[in-house]
């Protein structure tokens, strides 16, 4: 029964809960009055309401003990000297796990409702959460209150028996994918906070980003540092003084990531690389530089770094760069598009001539390796993604249904990759997960071929085939140059 309860979070909508009455105020409405109506309406938050503008943010009972009392201000002061404006409003038809998500990854702790431009209410995250006593989403909240790396290690050392646990469950590998990236991004945030308090205030904006399986939110349990940092540009006098403050931020963070388990990159695609870490104008030249050239190797890293996601720092930076990138892809630039599709055609699926699954020896066992066999659906969701100019879908199922919305694919087409890509991603997640919790060993990507059964070996068989004949639609359409 208890399973069931756990299991409802991740069908139940956020108009399925019911909502708390909003109490709200003027922005220049006095602290001590809003005090007094947030007891009249015996409510601990009061939301700053302006017409025009809507909702700017809130106050709550723990505001008023830290910014009021704690510091003597003068409660005479307009509520908005002291109120958060970190706030966050969704539509009544949301997931409630896709809400809990959203407002960890915004750090809000209060959800306004919005249902057909009408506020209806307001939900906190704690309420949220202790509805699902026993969801892995909880453990997020205990991730958040980690005290230092020793603890953030063993945190993530749980992660594994989450993953097991959804999947047995029957969730969906998409969402598991988001709690496992979602844990990642507050482990990293928290140890990205923890440097900072050591080394003292940046000297200048920046944002740290994730690239690769991370920057699409496709975190698997094998998986290794890929970061960046990009800061504003700086006065010549002080450019020396900012880049060494950002690698020495980077080299620290990478360092207690690769403590907690995240490992170093091997093709060193790090912060702590002085080739990843830069300035705006510095990360500007190298995207223009990486479309132009449109050499094999340009079109491999604008590859990884298209896949980018800020998840600490001025999110302004990332945006300035995002417009940049967005006009440089409007020129014409067929022959880096070309290198691009070549790209997503380096890895085939692993199907013989006689349509059986190909497999290597590895140490006496037959194997095949499931992420090179993924790897072909992202490559062509990214190229397409590219060519139509979507940025703001991070992820791959999220690039296909957008390229369906466009035309680019039919409903069938849609539905074939996507569920082939996310069948794959739920194998590889559970070959990981069970790797270490029953093997006690690290976790790889190469799936024996006789665990699986006789279903599972023809579904597979069914999906490189479908690869295939997308691969086959990408030589087709860029047929002229490519051979």
């Amino acid at each position: 029964m208890e399973d069931k309860l756990t299991d409802r979070i991740y069908t139940a909508r956020i108009g399925d809960i019911t909502f708390k009455k909003i109490v709200s105020c003027r922005p220049l409405t006095p602290i001590f009055e809003a005090a007094i109506k947030m007891a009249e309406q015996k409510t601990s938050c009061i939301f700053i309401k302006d017409e025009p503008q809507g909702y700017l943010g809130f106050v709550t009972d723990i505001t008023l003990r830290d910014e009021v009392i704690a510091k003597q201000l003068n409660p005479s002061l307009p509520i908005e000297t002291v109120m958060d404006r970190n706030i966050v409003s969704v539509t009544p038809d949301v997931y409630v796990y896709e809400a809990i998500l959203m407002m960890f990854s915004k750090k809000s702790r209060y959800l306004l409702i919005n249902d057909n431009g009408n506020y209806v209410g307001f939900l906190s995250r704690n309420r949220l959460l202790s509805e699902q006593a026993e969801s892995p989403l909880v453990f997020i909240q205990s991730v958040k209150s980690a005290v230092n790396t020793n603890d953030l290690k063993l945190k993530w050392q749980k992660v594994p028996h989450i993953v097991a646990q959804l999947l047995n469950r029957g969730v969906h590998a998409k969402i598991v994918n988001e709690v496992v990236t979602t844990i990642a991004d507050t482990i990293s945030f928290k140890i990205i906070e923890e440097v900072i308090a050591k080394l003292g205030p940046p000297p200048a904006k920046f944002v740290f980003m994730v690239l690769g399986s991370e920057g699409r939110k496709e975190l698997s349990l094998k998986t290794d540092q890929d970061n960046a940092i990009i800061y504003e540009d700086t006065p010549e006098d002080k450019r020396a003084a900012v880049r060494t403050y950002f690698l020495d931020l980077a080299t620290q963070v990478s360092d207690k990531l690769n403590h907690v388990g995240f490992v170093y990159c091997d093709g060193d695609y790090m912060a702590t690389n002085p080739n990843w870490t830069h300035s705006l104008s510095h990360w500007k030249y190298n995207y223009k530089n990486w479309i132009e050239e449109a050499l094999p190797e340009a079109a491999v890293k604008f590859a990884a770094f298209f896949d980018c996601r800020a998840i600490y720092g001025d999110l302004s930076i990332m945006e300035s760069l995002r417009s940049f990138v967005d006009e440089e892809l409007q020129k014409p630039i067929e022959k880096f598009y070309v290198y691009l599709a070549k790209n997503a055609l380096l890895y085939e699926p692993p199907l013989t001539y006689f349509r059986n699954i190909r497999t290597q020896k590895i140490h006496k066992k037959e194997v095949f390796d499931i992420k090179t066999a993924m790897t072909p659906i992202v490559d062509l969701a990214r190229v397409y993604a590219l060519q139509n100019r979507i940025f703001q879908k991070e992820n791959t199922g999220e690039r296909l249904k957008a390229l369906k919305e466009l035309g680019i694919f039919t409903e069938q087409q849609f539905n074939e990759l996507s569920q082939s890509y996310y069948y794959l991603m739920g194998l590889r997640l559970k070959h990981q997960a069970n790797l270490i919790i029953n093997h006690q060993a690290a976790p790889n990507n190469f799936i024996e071929i006789d665990t699986l059964s006789k279903i599972e070996k023809v579904t597979l068989v069914e999906i490189f085939k479908i690869i295939l004949n997308f691969q086959s639609g990408i030589r087709m359409k860029f047929t002229n140059t490519l051979g």
